[in-house]
């Protein structure tokens, strides 16, 4: 008699959320690079993606779409708690379980029965969608692939409500967050963020900037390549103008500085407080890991002060020498065969 093979799901160890008010943890992959659609209309186009030796492919079915920067928040919610769980000296598992209410009211989202719906359909989209990328490959040629959920299930109470969900988040996820990477602590009003731009630009200038004094700044062409937008370029300038304008990033301050032949370039130094500590909500420092039609960009409501909007060429500091040896894997990237870079002001971890 032939047995079945176990499932995926036989085979791991469920590991149930843990309580309380955790900080929100980010993996550093994920906010360096394109893995996300920016928009909130429904997506099927691929993000196709090529840095030095870094290449990733991100593809969606039509039914679906590709998942969104705002999916992305579950992820956090699941490096969060592996990470705190690692800390705690528990043991962790790529088979989570957790009520729909714990995941949403982490991630700052209401607890309605449309919430609940929108929940599902970011799970769907999240195991839907596929990626093929090198990073974290011994070989440039070699491509790990995956979807960021393997699988979901909701369950069900007597009455038909919902009661709970396991979800099973893949090796290449469950790796970077535990075993190879740096988690970085963000602030929880990220999650206030509403505009896809805005998420997206956040997670870099946190990733790139993090505690440097002399902040960092990156050439337009660069952010758009980035960013994989779909956008027209000059749209997508626009915007950026208009976030530097409206500083809503929290913890950090954005100025436009002109380069040599009026290169428009983006400049991020940290700010002395951020919006979580100005609420009485301190942000924590670099966690180790262990080893339909177009919406427009808005703002959620934040205590943030704005600050002056621009860097003078004499004030910025984001505009000290650059020091490429510095994140020097995002410093370059190739689009159709030409180069652009990206700028720290200091070098070194956060």
């Amino acid at each position: 008699m032939r047995h079945r093979p176990p499932s995926e799901r036989e085979q791991l160890e469920l590991f149930r959320a843990l309580p309380g008010d955790l900080a929100p943890r980010d993996a550093q992959d994920l906010m360096a690079y394109p893995f996300f659609s920016l928009a909130k209309t429904h997506r099927t186009t691929p993000i196709d993606y090529r840095m030095n030796e870094v290449a990733i492919r991100v593809e969606a079915v039509p039914e679906h779409g590709l998942a969104t920067i705002w999916d992305a928040d579950i992820l956090i919610w699941a490096a969060s708690q592996i990470v705190q769980a690692r800390d705690a000296g528990l043991r962790t598992s790529r088979l989570m379980a957790a009520t729909p209410y714990e995941i949403l009211t982490f991630i700052g989202r209401g607890t309605s029965a449309r919430d609940y719906h929108r929940l599902k359909a970011a799970l769907d989209r999240l195991q839907s969608t596929t990626v093929a990328t090198s990073l974290r490959q011994v070989s440039e040629r070699r491509m790990h692939r995956f979807s960021w959920i393997n699988e979901w299930t909701e369950h069900a109470d007597a009455h038909g409500h919902a009661a709970g969900i396991d979800l099973i988040v893949p090796d290449w996820f469950y790796k970077a967050v535990l075993d190879d990477a740096l988690v970085l602590t963000i602030d929880r009003a990220y999650f206030d963020l509403t505009g896809g731009l805005e998420r997206w630009l956040y997670r870099l200038v946190r990733k790139h900037a993090g505690k440097q004094s002399a902040g960092w700044r990156f050439d337009f062409r660069h952010l758009y390549a980035k960013s994989a937008s779909l956008s027209p370029f000059k749209r997508f300038a626009f915007e950026l103008r208009d976030i530097a304008r409206r500083q809503p990033l929290p913890g950090y301050r954005l100025g436009i500085d002109r380069a040599t032949g009026g290169r428009e370039m983006l400049a991020f130094v940290r700010h002395a407080q951020s919006t979580a500590e100005a609420c009485g909500k301190p942000v924590n420092p670099v966690v180790l890991s262990g080893t339909a039609g177009h919406v427009p960009l808005g703002t959620g409501p934040s205590c943030y002060q704005e600050p002056r909007a621009a860097f003078s060429e004499v004030e910025s500091e984001a505009s000290s020498p650059p020091n490429l040896d510095s994140n020097s894997e995002s410093n370059f990237f190739v689009v159709g065969g030409g180069e652009s870079r990206g700028q720290p002001g200091t070098g070194g971890r956060r």
